[in-house]
């Protein structure tokens, strides 16, 4: 399969660095078909307007993230929206210093549509919109652009949009601030424009400075920001998108918070975004959360340390290993099988060759000794992740080019490769934090 290079660099820079790739998904998409297809059940109901929620769980390396991009690649060719943020110590669901706006301002930012996949793509948005019903407006009336009873009928379409959102926590300031950024657009006024788009990416930093410059008195706060999440979700719909998706990793920080009262309110908004979408709540929003295992399952510190989630996540009797349930809200990552990891490593193979212009010379025997010897080390069958697999097989690609005499088989086999360190060791910095109750 031809791979542009452009592609072929930015896959084998993000997987030999230990991260997932934006771009050039489909050419190493291994494995994971029944995980993805139960994500894209959910976007179907998501797209009919209704809402889902689910949670990721797997050890670090094991996919979570790639599981994550792939499927954001996915709902952007079915025309949704997409937004996305890694948790940090700064960003959280909830704060009191500005963690949770942190949040929806990562979150807006990597704003993505299938245009405009990298982020960034709020103001394409609102301007898409505006010049959509300027067009059905000339297309329904009949009226020429420059007409001084155009202006009316637009604004009417405008307002049909705005009148839906009305009836929504806080759409009433949403829609008024959409308002003025069509009129901003209506007479050119870029200045104008820009400052509400400021306001939607939450960076005005209290309700006076949003009032003198835009006239509103409001601001987006740490406690409601999610409320403008699903306002989003529902003017996107309006806008012509199919959707909102919303995806949230690295869920290990809410986790390693130190404070169990801040952990709880944490949780809380967890509890409030999972029983939104199942409650009818939240239209045409979707929302996926990525962790490890032990930040899920701890019931001392992870979040089914919280009664309330704990009580509507946690497997029932039936669940057992071997039988997975992909309707439940918790999908759980099953390791990929020595089969899948072997047509991973032919893809990259592949993509490497046409990447440096080099005839493949490292065999599906190679590959197969390789894969033997990765899994065959100490512990591997309960630590490796594909992170390490990819990470070692790229660096055993580098040095087999650059050193063409060398007998790849006999390198392998003498255990040349330096491994790369096991996720096992990565995951220990979870446990740093568990003497740490206030």
């Amino acid at each position: 399969m031809k791979i542009p290079k452009r592609i072929a660099q930015a896959v084998i820079n993000s997987l030999k660095g230990g991260v997932v790739p934006r771009i050039g998904l489909p050419y190493i998409t291994v494995g994971r078909e029944v995980e993805i297809d139960a994500l894209l059940h959910d976007v179907d109901i998501i797209e009919e307007g209704g809402a889902s929620f689910r949670f990721i769980v797997g050890k670090y390396g094991s996919g979570k993230s790639f599981l994550l991009q792939t499927i954001r690649s996915h709902v952007m060719d079915r025309n949704f929206v997409v937004v996305d943020a890694d948790l940090s110590p700064e960003r959280r669901l909830q704060g009191t210093k500005g963690q949770g706006l942190a949040t929806y301002k990562e979150l807006i930012r990597n704003m993505s549509t299938k245009t405009r996949p990298d982020g960034g793509a709020l103001t394409l948005i609102l301007d898409r919109w505006i010049s959509g019903v300027q067009s059905e407006a000339a297309a329904e009336s009949g009226l020429d652009i420059s007409s001084p009873e155009f202006s009316a009928v637009v604004e009417k379409k405008i307002f049909e949009v705005i009148n839906a959102l009305n009836e929504m926590v806080h759409g009433f300031d949403f829609a008024k601030l959409l308002t003025i950024y069509y009129r901003a657009s209506v007479s050119g006024d870029d200045e104008q424009k820009a400052k509400v788009v400021k306001w939607f990416r939450g960076e005005y930093v209290n309700k006076t400075e949003a009032k003198s410059e835009l006239g509103v008195n409001i601001v987006i706060t740490d406690d409601d920001w999610y409320e403008y999440i699903k306002l989003f979700a529902m003017f996107l719909k309006k806008a012509g998108y199919s959707g909102l998706l919303v995806l949230v990793d690295e869920l290990v920080n809410i986790y390693k918070i130190p404070n169990a009262i801040t952990r709880q309110y944490n949780y809380e908004k967890i509890l409030t975004m999972y029983n939104d979408t199942l409650q009818g709540k939240a239209k045409y929003l979707g929302i996926i959360m990525g962790g490890t295992p032990q930040c899920i399952e701890d019931t001392r510190r992870g979040v089914y340390s919280y009664e309330a989630l704990r009580s509507r996540l946690a497997e029932g009797r039936f669940g057992r290993e071997g039988i997975r349930d992909m309707l439940a809200p918790v999908i759980h990552l099953v390791p990929l099988t020595y089969e899948e990891m072997l047509v991973l490593t032919e893809k990259l193979a592949d993509i490497h060759a046409q990447l440096f212009g080099y005839e493949q010379r490292i065999t599906q025997e190679d590959m197969i000794v390789f894969i033997k010897t990765e899994f065959g080390r100490i512990g591997a069958d309960s630590h490796i992740t594909p992170r390490e697999v990819i990470r070692d097989f790229i660096e055993l690609l580098d040095i087999a080019f650059q050193n063409p005499m060398l007998e790849i088989s006999d390198f392998i086999s003498s255990g040349g490769i330096e491994y790369s360190k096991p996720a096992a060791e990565e995951e220990t910095s979870e446990g740093d934090f568990a003497e740490f109750e206030i």
